[in-house]
């Protein structure tokens, strides 16, 4: 079997928590030189990416500024950082659960995303932990959705970080999540959610089609209230994207905040952090691939909804 040749360092520092952008040049790619590949691939204006030139911004693996005549060379790699978006601060805090030489567990507020992705770049976890702990080389095991909150694992030292994802891909992670949602008296509970989920990119929500199950989610009521919502146990077996938020709303029992099941509400404005979705990742555990060591861990935060249903429903 071929062995897959490691990425080199980047030759550019990062800025702000964020890696620099690194482009491989294909065989057969578009563009006669380095700077019209980039015209045609970034979708951007010939101005601005004649400005990354002119001011030395695009560098080869060497560091140095590479001339944008430099004639179109299959493999050649060019390394940028990209103009980063105006983002509005997520005001709430990153803590800190657990800190080894190995790992680093935080619990995530709602709002914030894992990783750098689209508008939200320096305000995502991954960047935050970076600034804050100091430690550039922080990677993400896995990913958790940015309105959803509770606890994400990111690991300290790239060359373990497939160690630690390989749980995950194998599914040799426990983890348990909450949820607030109507309480139905007439669903039966508990119970395992087993459907087909598909993800078109592009298209905003997932939606469950006939054929072979690739989710699979247990399902329990915790408690419920004369008010008519319940607190829910939701343990995933497998990692769909939107699965726990799909399934909730198949069994009829929408999460509460949610602005995609059952309909897709109207675009909130930036900074609008008012009524966060009702899902939280409680626990994780696992049997730490480098250590030997078994880990639990518990998030500390609570779903607004359950604990003051009106000053969440205000928006308080």
């Amino acid at each position: 079997m071929r062995r897959r040749r490691p990425t080199p360092p980047p030759p550019l520092p990062q800025r702000d928590g964020v890696d620099p952008v690194r482009v491989r040049l294909p065989a057969g790619g578009p563009g006669a030189t380095v700077r019209d590949h980039l015209v045609q691939r970034l979708s951007a204006a010939a101005g601005a990416v004649d400005g990354m030139f002119a001011a030395g911004l695009v560098v080869g693996a060497d560091g140095r500024p590479v001339p944008p005549d430099t004639p179109y060379a299959p493999g050649l790699c060019l390394w940028f950082h990209r103009e980063l978006p105006e983002e509005v601060p997520v005001p709430f805090p990153l803590e800190v659960v657990h800190r080894d030489e190995h790992i680093v567990v935080v619990d995530k507020p709602h709002f914030l995303a894992t990783t750098p992705r689209g508008s939200h770049v320096t305000q995502t976890a991954l960047a935050r932990l970076r600034r804050e702990l100091g430690v550039p080389g922080l990677g993400a095991a896995h990913r958790l959705d940015r309105l959803t909150a509770g606890l994400v694992l990111f690991t300290v030292r790239p060359e373990e970080r497939g160690a630690y994802q390989t749980l995950f891909r194998d599914r040799l992670v426990r983890k348990e999540y909450e949820a607030v949602a109507p309480y139905d008296p007439a669903l039966e509970l508990p119970r395992t959610v087993r459907s087909r989920i598909v993800k078109e990119r592009g298209v905003l929500t997932a939606r469950e089609v006939e054929g072979e199950p690739n989710a699979l989610t247990r399902v329990e009521l915790a408690e419920h209230r004369a008010d008519g919502l319940g607190r829910y146990r939701l343990v995933p077996g497998t990692g769909q994207t939107h699965q726990l938020r799909v399934h909730m709303n198949a069994l009829g029992v929408p999460i509460l905040g949610d602005p995609l099941y059952p309909e897709v509400t109207g675009p909130v404005p930036a900074g609008d952090f008012r009524r966060p979705l009702q899902l939280l990742a409680r626990t994780l555990e696992f049997t730490d691939p480098v250590t030997g060591v078994a880990h639990r861990f518990s998030s500390g935060r609570t779903l607004a909804a359950w604990t003051s249903y009106a000053d969440w429903a205000a928006g308080q």
